[in-house]
């Protein structure tokens, strides 16, 4: 257990960026950590220690056990329905009839069996928590964590339904063999998913896939790591760019029924790249870009695989003739004003999400279909959000091929 004399707050949650299975919303979890629990737990005197913060690197072991058990509060994140999470809630529940806390991102929906109970919503904008939002959210958290440390009352719906049953009991020397000492803070999935940020943002691609190699064996079942230890790869470019994009091929190939936009998103960009580098040998490769994309723009009207659709689409025109050159020439442009409509309607929400990417595929979209001054306007826009080089240099491809296939 803690080495301290501080009271503990376990967290449960999931970690990395999470895809809401209702909204299609990828939501980065790990900013909701670090900008709200984090800070309003610390300021309440608590221990704050997430799932990946535990000597033991399985999802459940014997240490999350005896931690559900043990914690003097637990805050349980059921955002993007993480099926850990919400087991790890009806575990919490069983064990223990009062000091848990609920939260969620205010757009996702609640699970029938615990609306009933006192949570805490907050905004999220799916790759970012605005500073406002996190002050609000910090503050509620703390007097919501005030209120259940003062006076704490049943929350459990088992406890609440069946008050005479018994709780578990576990000594307190089981407890410390279980748990034992707390990882070092170096050595933790969130430490290590940090550092593999950090590494991406200064193009150091390949430091950053061999991290998220790690972290991927650590947590076997996260595809999270997989996706980004596969766009790594291809982005490092090493040993040489092909011998990367194919690696990078065979990693993503490691998840099974592929139909989430980001995995179809990272499995297009790679396909679209080596068809690039192979030029005309590898014609089925771009082929196979534009189904990936066509999936995920089709299931879920998604703006990133619509505009890499639309793109590849572009590009094949290129290589065709006759109906096949007329229908993809149709179908791109098509799709290239439906993402400037549902784009442009986000943008009138009260905060916007990921509105870096937005002007950067408005910038395109625009660009595509001849309006010439709206691409210069939302390219200035997407170069005023502070993109790293690598997002520029992909928007910059994206661009140059655009002008290219209208020469």
């Amino acid at each position: 257990m803690s080495t301290n004399k501080k009271k503990m707050c376990f967290v449960i949650m999931g970690f990395g960026e999470k895809k809401d299975p209702e909204t299609n919303r990828t939501i980065d979890l790990d900013k909701t950590y670090k900008k709200i629990i984090k800070p309003a737990v610390e300021a309440c005197n608590y221990n704050c220690v997430r799932a990946d913060e535990i000597l033991d690197s399985g999802i459940i072991d014997r240490s999350m056990y005896a931690l559900l058990y043990s914690a003097e509060l637990v805050i349980a994140d059921i955002s993007t329905f993480n099926l850990n999470a919400i087991y790890e809630l009806g575990t919490r529940h069983a064990l223990k009839p009062y000091s848990t806390i609920i939260i969620r991102e205010d757009k996702s929906k609640l699970p029938f069996d615990i609306n009933h109970n006192r949570i805490l919503s907050y905004n999220h904008l799916g790759n970012e928590i605005s500073d406002t939002e996190a002050k609000k959210s910090v503050k509620e958290l703390k007097d919501l964590i005030t209120a259940t440390t003062e006076n704490p009352i049943t929350d459990s719906p088992l406890y609440t339904f069946i008050p005479n049953i018994k709780q578990p009991i576990v000594s307190e020397e089981d407890l410390n063999e279980i748990i034992g000492e707390l990882k070092n803070r170096e050595d933790n999935i969130f430490a290590l998913t940090e550092k593999a940020k950090g590494f991406m943002s200064e193009n150091k691609f390949t430091e950053a896939a061999e991290i998220w190699k790690k972290l991927k064996d650590k947590a076997e079942n996260e595809i999270y790591y997989i996706q980004q230890e596969a766009l790594c790869t291809y982005k490092s470019e090493q040993p040489d760019k092909l011998q990367a994009l194919t690696d990078a091929l065979t990693i993503i190939g490691q998840i099974n029924n592929q139909t989430d936009t980001e995995t179809l998103g990272i499995t297009g960009a790679i396909n679209k790249n080596l068809w690039k580098e192979l030029n005309d040998r590898g014609y089925g490769y771009l082929n196979t870009a534009i189904e990936c994309y066509k999936k995920g723009w089709n299931l879920y009207k998604d703006y990133y695989t619509g505009e890499n659709y639309a793109h590849c689409l572009e590009q094949k025109t290129l290589l065709e003739e006759g109906d096949n050159k007329i229908y993809c020439k149709v179908e791109a442009k098509n799709t290239r004003q439906e993402i400037i409509d549902i784009v442009l309607k986000s943008l009138e929400e009260a905060e916007p999400e990921e509105l870096k990417w937005k002007y950067a595929t408005l910038s395109n979209c625009y660009l595509a279909i001849d309006n010439t001054d709206k691409a210069t306007e939302y390219e200035t826009n997407f170069k005023g959000q502070n993109p790293k080089e690598w997002e520029i240099a992909t928007f910059e491809n994206s661009k140059q091929d655009i002008i290219n296939s209208k020469k």
